[in-house]
């Protein structure tokens, strides 16, 4: 068991002791209630020192974790609260902290429907009426949607991951005609532009496979679990959304954002290694170190007339293509389709 947990079973055991009106403590009655809890426990033998129980009493008298316990001596050789009234549980909170535990239930509450925090409905029903916040409208709002399919696969993918199991996951792309079935050892779930993935193995090669495109989802027994180990902060740390590519290299992405839209990228980098290399009143030269993905190009093509590609070429002519292509359709649009 850990310190921690020791100690938190000692303090419960203490905080019961010192407010029984109805008993007289001495400090090795404590120890001897606190080693008892602990074997209840743990199931196994288990000494607590006498200078462990009179630094929890101390820790319990400061400041340290907030309890400042009124605790006495009394005949010389007794323990108890002197106020008949407390207890470490009875937490003392003042406005500010309602406030802040208020906003949290808040935020906390628009998860609530989302599968994999139905179990916490529960708990933020307790906090919030314990905090009085029931009444409260909830003042931030996240991104969310409740609705979009693949949602309902979260569970299974997530415990499939903590427990290393390899999936059949019967699939269907945009751009296939019929569902195939793929044999993937899942490695880690994503989430992109509200929008769902899990990053997988299939075949010895690392796929994202989008959530609302899964139709059935299996274990497979028989296949041995492959773990990559992966940790998200490093694998997705040369990218802006989710495709990775394991041989491509990240390059310099030199592009032009004009004044009135400046501002916006610059509070809102596109990826961490976002720096400005020039600026004037005509806006601003930004560069980023990436590799070149389709999410990327969305999001540059999201800004319209208000950025210009500079480097790399050859995505600056993509990116031209894509202008081309979007004016052509407006331009060959057919005038019964105008209002």
């Amino acid at each position: 068991m850990s310190s921690n947990k020791n100690a938190l079973i000692r303090y419960k055991t203490l905080d019961k002791c010192l407010k029984n009106k109805y008993r007289k403590y001495t400090l090795e009655d404590l120890i001897d209630e606190c080693s008892e809890a602990l074997f209840e426990y743990e199931g196994k033998e288990s000494f607590v020192s006498r200078r462990t129980v009179q630094l929890d009493l101390q820790n319990m008298r400061s400041e340290k974790f907030g309890y400042e316990a009124p605790i006495e001596v009394y005949e010389r050789k007794y323990y108890r609260y002197s106020d008949p009234d407390y207890s470490i549980h009875n937490i003392s909170v003042n406005e500010s902290d309602l406030k802040a535990m208020n906003n949290a239930v808040q935020i906390l509450k628009q998860f609530k429907d989302f599968s994999m925090f139905k179990e916490m409905n529960g708990v933020i029903q307790k906090l919030e009426d314990s905090i009085h916040a029931t009444n409260h409208k909830s003042i931030i709002h996240l991104d969310k949607n409740e609705q979009l399919k693949g949602l309902e696969h979260i569970d299974i993918l997530y415990e499939s991951i903590v427990s290393k199991k390899v999936l059949r996951i019967l699939y269907k792309s945009f751009t296939a005609r019929e569902a195939n079935s793929f044999t993937v050892h899942p490695q880690l779930l994503k989430e992109y532009n509200n929008r769902w993935f899990l990053i997988c193995i299939y075949k010895g090669k690392m796929y994202n496979l989008a959530l609302d495109r899964m139709e059935q989802i299996e274990h497979e027994e028989k296949a041995e679990y492959i773990d990559r180990n992966l940790d998200g902060d490093e694998y997705f740390k040369d990218i802006v959304g989710v495709t990775v590519s394991e041989t491509m290299k990240p390059r310099y992405v030199v592009f032009f954002v004009d004044s009135s839209n400046a501002p916006y990228v610059k509070t809102k980098p596109f990826h961490r290694s976002q720096e400005i290399i020039s600026e004037n009143e005509e806006g601003t030269m930004f560069r980023i170190c990436v590799q070149i993905n389709y999410e990327l190009e969305r999001l540059l093509l999201g800004f319209g007339d208000c950025l210009i590609v500079h480097q790399p070429k050859k995505l600056r002519m993509r990116m031209e293509e894509k202008f081309r292509s979007g004016f052509n359709n407006y331009k060959n649009l057919n005038p019964e389709d105008e209002e």
